[in-house]
């Protein structure tokens, strides 16, 4: 096809030589109207104290308190029909170092890329969080009272947000009468087995008026390629005084219920949680570890800028292994937070973990211990030395 001359085009009647730069700015604006990229995070700082820090009391400056201190860009482009492609890259870093959160991981926390329907749901693949996490998290003191001290006692129940799946596919339902339901696969990758290093999580939501339930399953595999949890298998778990002893386990599981009930500004919440460390071929231990915890939670709106909440957790730990005490963790949790603003939040937290029995440490069986202390999540590499720890947190939030 032969294009017009441009001396044709020049010639025109001024109507038309108006009209047809016109549509091209049009078509350019339609084109970026139907696409979006947004920047989001969060700057997240405080000041700890703990009572005992491996022994000793210390204070330091603690980033990610209230929330994780984070960076992350969220790309949506309407296809039309009600679908649209989507990503989600997001990074963790120290307020006080500039350090990544995970070192040699850029977007240690989620990278995806996926599609999205009004009716048929979406679907979602990379580095992701398991349904798990991501319909019962909010339901929890995790939420409610926040990771650092609200979280159960090394997160043992990942229901806060340690555990991130490598190489996942994940689908989330439209919600209908508002019932939501999600699966996950994480895809294990190991030549001649299928179920090495795979990671599985299901979870079904309802939520409308002042109830909201969630019922959660996840079980992570390990590549049994050495005897710790190899960083091969599709999951990333915390190890922390409390499964030490345990982390070279064939595969770990997990299922929880959790709900809330609002009340005006009231909203109450309680947790049931299961977790089982089950033994392999070259795991350190030879009987399944159970974990089980119960908790409970409240947080209350006094004004539009200020709320507190307080929750009490209760995680018991099965005898087997040669333990002759099962491993108990008792633990209460505040927080006081006020807004200066939408995105600004000034808050206070407190957290104590009373823990009693025996565990076994980082040498599995052959190495039968006193459980130690820990507060939330917050002190996984610094638990105790006695019975008891207390931490208390006090900083600032910023959103952007």
């Amino acid at each position: 096809m032969s294009m017009p001359h441009p001396a044709r085009i020049h010639g025109a009647q001024p109507a038309l030589r108006w009209l047809i730069p016109s549509l091209f700015a049009l078509g350019a604006h339609a084109a970026l109207a139907q696409s979006a990229v947004t920047l989001y995070g969060v700057a997240d700082d405080g000041i700890a104290y703990v009572n005992n820090s491996l022994g000793a009391s210390r204070t330091y400056l603690r980033a990610g308190n209230l929330s994780t201190s984070k960076f992350g860009l969220l790309g949506t482009e309407d296809l039309g029909g009600g679908l649209k492609a989507l990503f989600q890259l997001e990074a963790g870093f120290d307020m006080n170092t500039g350090a990544n959160s995970t070192s040699g991981l850029l977007f240690n926390r989620q990278a995806f890329v996926g599609l999205k329907s009004d009716r048929a749901g979406q679907l979602t693949l990379g580095r992701q969080y398991t349904p798990y996490y991501l319909f019962l998290g909010p339901y929890t003191g995790s939420n409610w009272l926040t990771g650092a001290t609200g979280a159960h006692p090394g997160d043992i129940d990942g229901l806060d947000s340690s555990f991130r799946i490598n190489n996942s596919v994940s689908y989330v339902s439209p919600t209908i009468a508002g019932v939501t339901a999600s699966a996950q696969y994480g895809v294990g990758g190991i030549a001649g087995s299928i179920e090495r290093g795979q990671s599985l999580s299901a979870a079904v939501r309802y939520a409308a008026g002042p109830i909201g339930i969630a019922a959660g399953y996840l079980k992570m595999y390990n590549t049994e390629l050495a005897s710790g949890f190899d960083s091969a298998s599709t999951a990333s778990i915390p190890t922390s005084a409390v499964n030490a002893g345990y982390v070279s386990a064939r595969s770990i599981q997990h299922f929880a219920v959790a709900g809330n009930y609002t009340i005006g500004d009231l909203v109450l919440g309680l947790n049931y949680s299961n977790v089982r460390y089950a033994p392999g071929g070259r795991s350190l231990f030879k009987d399944t570890a159970i974990f089980n915890t119960y908790s409970g939670l409240a947080s209350y709106n006094f004004t539009p800028a200020f709320s507190l909440g307080a929750g009490y957790s209760y995680t018991l730990a099965s005898k087997a292994n040669g333990i002759r005490s099962a491993a108990r963790y008792h633990q209460v949790s505040l927080k006081e937070a006020y807004n200066l603003s939408k995105r600004t939040t000034l808050y206070a937290l407190q957290a104590y973990t009373h823990a009693n029995g025996q565990t076994l440490g980082a040498k599995g069986a052959a190495q039968i211990i006193d459980a130690a202390a820990l507060a939330g999540d917050s002190q996984n590499s610094t638990p105790s030395s006695t019975s008891n720890q207390v931490a208390v947190i006090v900083g600032m939030t910023v959103r952007f």
